[in-house]
């Protein structure tokens, strides 16, 4: 029997978050709102940008739709699925990639995607079939043997990408993906997205390049203090705010929350 996640979602949105908050307590026992009532839906054939400074919680609100953190209330829902009560499920669903995945670096990519594979329950002809399309769409034939230690920054972001992809998840959730990149790396990634859009993936996507979110993004949430600022197309968050570069209204927003 082939593995195959199925989609349980009776809406339009594959990725509904509804008031997500998230909240720490650092030493001091002083609260931080890392997340603070985060709302927004995502769509097939979409991809949502996140865009934000250091410090703004984008991260964290990747990790909690991706069921790595709780939240402390509100909720995720992906595919239908609840973060929360049903992450077994939501996993399935989802491919998720950020710059602090770490590879074990005695594998090659092909070690390391077939593992992956057989965490997700696949059978082994389909982890050769998905692994040869993913290894053939990102370039990768030549170093799909050669140790995982030796390979330079932009092959191994191909190769955490590869796996991200090894079960051929409805769902991508991207927390930077060419941050530190050469440009023919981030090149070769950014085509990726594009083509995954095209395969009908719904894809969050959150990045410190204004040029990639103008390239790329369907529609937009400036993320500060924890908090969406502006949520909307880049047409309509120029519009609204007067400016006519998405970096300018990046900061128009960013201002007139006090930032």
């Amino acid at each position: 029997m082939t593995w195959q996640a199925t989609d349980n979602s009776d809406s339009t949105a594959v990725v509904e978050v509804r008031s997500l908050r998230k909240v720490f307590v650092d030493p001091k026992q002083e609260e931080i709102k890392a997340v603070d009532g985060v709302s927004f839906e995502c769509c097939r054939g979409e991809i949502f940008g996140i865009l934000g400074p250091n410090g703004a919680g984008k991260t964290t609100l990747l990790r909690l739709i991706a069921t790595i953190l709780a939240p402390t209330s509100g909720s995720a829902r992906v595919c239908g699925y609840d973060a929360v009560t049903e992450p077994h499920e939501v996993k399935k669903r989802i491919g998720f990639l950020s710059g602090n995945t770490k590879l074990y670096t005695r594998l090659t990519p092909l070690e390391t995607v077939r593992y992956f594979g057989r965490l997700y329950g696949m059978e082994e002809s389909l982890i050769d079939e998905r692994s040869r399309e993913i290894f053939d769409v990102l370039g990768m034939e030549s170093i799909r043997d050669r140790q995982l230690g030796k390979l330079s920054t932009g092959e191994k972001q191909k190769a955490s990408i590869a796996r991200t992809l090894i079960h051929d998840p409805p769902v991508l959730i991207l927390d930077e993906p060419t941050a530190g990149l050469d440009i023919l790396s981030s090149k070769a990634i950014i085509s990726f997205i594009r083509s995954a859009r095209q395969q009908n993936k719904t894809i969050i996507l959150s990045t410190h390049y204004m040029t990639e979110a103008e390239e790329m993004c369907d529609r937009i949430g400036l993320l500060s203090g924890g908090r969406f600022t502006a949520v909307d197309t880049i047409d309509e968050l120029l519009a609204a705010s007067g400016t006519s570069s998405l970096t300018d209204a990046f900061f128009h927003y960013l201002g007139e929350n006090g930032n």
